[in-house]
């Protein structure tokens, strides 16, 4: 573990992993929501609240699917007993 770089100590640590597996998510996720929205809002005669909800939506439904996501992932990492 001495001859360990810092940064392979941080690139190893679940939490950093976890982090990082969220950032990438929230940023693929968020360009596509963007322009979902800016298309539905410049493209409809919709009120500008219906973007809103759009956006409000977007948050739930992210959530929901990281979470998803996430237990795949470590059902896919636990070791079989």
């Amino acid at each position: 573990m001495e001859g360990d770089s810092w940064f392979s100590r941080l690139r190893d640590n679940p939490v950093f992993q976890s982090f990082m597996l969220y950032s990438a998510f929230r940023a693929v996720y968020g360009i596509g929501i963007l322009l979902v929205a800016y298309f539905f809002a410049t493209s409809t005669d919709a009120p500008w609240w219906a973007t809103a909800l759009i956006f409000i939506a977007s948050m739930i439904f992210s959530r929901i699917l990281f979470k998803f996501i996430k237990s795949k992932s470590s059902a896919e990492q636990s070791p079989l007993e």
